[in-house]
């Protein structure tokens, strides 16, 4: 029987993360995932990394294999379109230079991600991958957890991180709950190209269904952007199906026109829009992250930052024994934090999506008073990037 000190499950960008920072940090990691390796290749997201998340890739020597494959994003900027007339109405600019030095984060095609990632995990020698193999039980003893594969091996580890996503089948087997929210919301996902520069800033427009969000992409061929755009399920579908000039003709409309006319160059992708927590991060020699312990609508770049937070906790309270039960309790203490940033998110994905005129004046009235209040503003941009309040 192998043994390894940490088996990840799931390996997509979250779970390829955990397996590059816990063997840099000095633990035999297995990392294994149903799909083949090549599965991510056609993958059209983008993911914007905030600077703590930027910091723990840096860390585990990924950041540096994505030189030229990131836009940097400076200023952050939302802008409610809730009135009558489908125009800006009040614009806030969260700009990174207030609370730290520029910029907030990066973006950075999930793909792009991914390929380092791989690349990263392949030259560290506490790491293994396995693609195309699924885990199928797992039997608990006092000092391991005995997991069977589907290849028909079985792997003795001191500790499971379940990075298998929001359908985990680690979070299932340890018999951990979770509680679900469907918004009855699809996210188109596609890229754009424009002929103003986009300088930097990603920019978010709330009128109804949801936000529409722009972020920058580094430029080829000229100035670039990913563009995530949620709507309500029925509207959503029928925006996809619409030809490439009615998608143009309502995407432009939907802009505001603040990069300009945009155009498509990508195939659209349709996402589902739910929210979850789960009943627990832990159980004895396993570990949730990411998706697996909780799912966030797509507002403010905070999904797979959190995912990467979950990550640095794990790591930085294990030690010689990865599955300890004093490092899980630990590791336990994160989940108040985590289910009040998912009811905070679920909070403002509801009020984005809000169609009623006086919730949207709301809405309306209380960016305003983000964005004119400096000390609350510096406050939600350091609760944003998931770091405290360091202010004087």
């Amino acid at each position: 029987m192998d043994e390894v000190d940490i088996l990840v499950v799931g390996g997509g960008v979250a779970g390829l993360t955990a397996a590059a920072v816990l063997a840099s940090a000095g633990h035999q990691t297995l990392c294994i995932d149903a799909a083949p390796a090549e599965a991510g290749a056609r993958d059209s997201r983008t993911t914007a990394f905030l600077r703590p998340a930027v910091e723990l890739l840096t860390d585990a020597g990924v950041w540096d294999r994505l030189s030229g494959a990131t836009a940097p994003l400076d200023t952050m900027r939302l802008i409610d379109a809730g009135g009558e007339k489908n125009e800006a109405r009040e614009i806030a600019d969260f700009h990174a230079a207030e609370i730290s030095e520029p910029p907030f984060g990066w973006n950075v095609a999930n793909r792009d991600m991914r390929q380092a990632l791989i690349a990263q995990c392949e030259a560290l020698p506490a790491a293994t991958l396995a693609f195309g193999v699924s885990l199928e039980s797992l039997t608990p003893r006092r000092a391991c957890q005995i997991a069977r594969l589907s290849d028909g091996r079985a792997i003795r580890a001191r500790l499971i991180v379940g990075a298998d996503g929001r359908n985990s089948a680690v979070r299932d087997i340890a018999g951990i709950g979770a509680k679900r929210t469907s918004y009855g919301q699809k996210a188109l996902v596609f890229t754009v190209a424009h002929d103003e520069p986009h300088q930097g800033v990603s920019t978010e427009i709330h009128r109804t269904g949801g936000p529409f969000t722009l972020v920058p992409l580094p430029d080829a061929d000229g100035p670039r952007s990913s563009i995530v755009w949620m709507e309500t399920a029925g509207e959503a579908m029928r925006l996809a199906a619409l030809s490439d000039a009615e998608f143009e003709q309502a995407l432009n409309e939907r802009s505001l026109d603040v990069l300009g006319p945009l155009r498509a160059i990508s195939p659209r992708a349709a996402w589902p829009i739910i929210s979850l927590i789960a009943h627990r991060l832990t159980a004895p020699r396993i570990a949730l992250v990411a998706e697996a312990a909780h799912v966030v609508p797509p507002i403010g770049a905070q999904g797979l930052n959190m995912s990467l937070a979950d990550i640095a906790a794990l790591r930085d309270g294990i030690g010689d024994d990865p599955g300890a039960a004093d490092s899980l309790a630990a590791y336990q203490r994160r989940w108040p934090e985590l289910a009040a940033r998912v009811a905070g998110i679920d909070t403002l994905n509801r009020a984005a999506m809000a169609g009623a005129q006086p919730i949207r004046d709301l809405r309306r009235a209380g960016l305003g008073l983000i964005a004119r209040a400096r000390p609350v503003r510096q406050t939600a941009m350091r609760m944003g990037l998931g770091v405290r309040d360091t202010r004087p």
